[in-house]
């Protein structure tokens, strides 16, 4: 049954929009409507309060923005959204949701957002609940605007909410938003919008690209929204494309008994599909009990059970020591740290060149750490210093190739499936940039790892902080625009396992701490 009092609310738009282009016909142009039979091929659901307006007004132009209320020629409604404009001289976007909605007869469109991806401030605004309450609200300050001979202005927040990383959403308390959520991703932010405290609302956000202090490239980074679960969600994804990560994000939990799942899983596929899933033999623990850096129990766990991993389509993983494919040529050792800081898990080769996958470890603090990738060529590394993240621990390593292996299993071209992420595990393919900082910033910080960092290596180094990046990033340092021009690399260092990662030029003096 159609809604009298929306139909009544779209009837009383029509007449003052048709009004209001009669008075001032330059300052408020009224687009030609859509026909039913136009609506109803559209992929979006229109309800009849919506269609009334549609069927007479497809549009309002004004001297400095136009409002397009529906597809014409090959336009069409993505990601359940439609764009009403783009205001600001197309610097932002207005967008409507779009669907299929349990509450409301033949679909739901609202409620109406404004973003700004590249301000610093009321860059996401939730300006009315539905089509009807936002076009009634444009009508009046347009009424006004055209009044008074200003400019339009915006819909100002009368109330504000935060958007939350959408992994804290997952993984938190709220059962009924976890749900909403879906897995999470670091770079995804969300907004609740199933009980907002009112109309206009502004949205405390911010994207996590930074275009401040000069881009590492190209600098097209760009928001992408999303409504999802019948628009009670708005999801904000930053794409980092061209420019340094601005703020920390929130990771995926690690479960507490990740070695046993990974164990398990892999286990199990390499029984169900041994042609695709191959596991070698792992090692006892007088073996590891010999070997020259600690083994905590939780990779014990794994190197009992796992000395390698082979899946169809990635790289094949040697987990244990002494593999002839790792070795190591001296000055990259030499680079890398040396003894007891890394242990190699695979050489990778893209295009002429070759990386070293390997989990960075700590002998002190018996730390098994980042899983990272580096150019294995010494002359490569020491002119073009980089490393990619690319996982958490080895076993969130191991997680990620059985999550790979799954998909997989569930298709029918087991490598042609994994193949779908072929750069995952290399640096220079496009992970998002933490920004390096000089690592004399870091002297007499309040975290205890960046401030030991900063008593322990040379002046003139370089550093990031990876504990709270996205997996897969990559740490580019000589992209850094206070990297020193013409600057070689004498060597990278991983703090704490891999928890840090720093450059030191080679014009770095060899005994002056940062701090001194």
């Amino acid at each position: 049954m159609a809604d009298a009092g929306a139909d009544g609310r779209a009837l009383e738009v029509v007449r003052a929009l048709r009004d209001l282009s009669r008075e001032q016909p330059y300052g408020a142009e009224l687009l030609t409507g859509f026909s039913d039979a136009e609506m109803d091929s559209w992929t979006a659901a229109v309800p009849e309060s919506v269609r009334i307006v549609l069927r007479g007004i497809g549009g309002v132009r004004t001297e400095e923005d136009e409002y397009v209320f529906g597809p014409r020629g090959r336009q069409t409604f993505t990601d359940g959204y439609w764009t009403l404009g783009a205001p600001d001289f197309g610097e932002g976007s207005l967008i409507v949701a779009v669907g299929a909605g349990a509450g409301a007869a033949g679909g739901v469109w609202g409620p109406v957002v404004t973003v700004f991806p590249f301000r610093d401030e009321r860059n996401v605004t939730i300006e009315a609940p539905d089509f009807l309450d936002w076009l009634a609200g444009l009508t009046a300050r347009l009424a006004k605007a055209l009044e008074s001979g200003e400019a339009l202005e915006p819909a100002v927040p009368e109330a504000h909410v935060s958007a939350v990383p959408s992994i804290a959403a997952a993984e938190g308390p709220d059962a009924a938003l976890a749900a909403l959520a879906g897995p999470g991703d670091s770079l995804t932010d969300l907004v609740d919008l199933r009980a907002l405290p009112g109309y206009p609302c502004g949205v405390n956000w911010e994207p996590y690209f930074s275009t401040s202090s000069g881009t590492a490239d190209t600098g097209s980074s760009d928001v992408q929204y999303r409504f999802a679960a019948d628009a009670n969600v708005l999801f904000l994804r930053s794409v980092v494309s061209g420019d340094f990560l601005g703020r920390a994000v929130r990771r995926h939990r690690e479960p507490a008994d990740a070695a046993h799942r990974a164990v398990a899983g892999l286990g199990e596929l390499a029984r169900r599909f041994p042609e695709f899933v191959r596991l070698a033999p792992g090692a006892t623990d007088s073996a590891m009990d010999a070997w020259d850096v600690p083994v905590p129990d939780a990779i014990r766990t794994v190197l009992r059970a796992v000395g390698g991993v082979d899946v169809a389509g990635l790289p094949a993983l040697v987990l244990l020591p002494g593999a002839a494919e790792h070795g190591v040529d001296p000055e990259l050792h030499r680079m890398l740290g040396g003894d007891g800081t890394y242990r190699p898990l695979a050489r990778l080769r893209y295009g002429r060149s070759e990386a070293l996958l390997q989990v960075r470890t700590d002998p002190s603090s018996r730390q098994w750490g980042h899983v990272v990738c580096v150019p294995a060529d010494p002359a490569r590394l020491r002119e073009f210093p980089e490393a990619a993240l690319v996982a958490e621990s080895l076993t969130g390593l191991l997680l990620e190739y059985l999550r790979l292996a799954r998909r997989a299993a569930a298709g029918t071209d087991f490598t042609g499936q994994v193949r779908h992420d072929p750069t995952r595990l290399l640096p220079g393919a496009g992970h998002p940039w933490p920004r390096p900082r000089p690592v004399a910033e870091w002297v007499g910080d309040a975290d205890p790892l960046r401030a030991a960092a900063a008593a322990e290596l040379p002046a003139g180094s370089y550093a990031a902080d990876l504990r709270a990046v996205p997996i897969p990033s990559e740490v580019c340092f000589h992209r850094a625009r206070e990297w020193p021009y013409a600057a070689r690399l004498d060597r990278l260092s991983f703090p704490a396992g891999g928890r840090l990662v720093a450059a030191v030029p080679v014009a770095a003096p060899a005994d002056a701490p940062a701090g001194g």
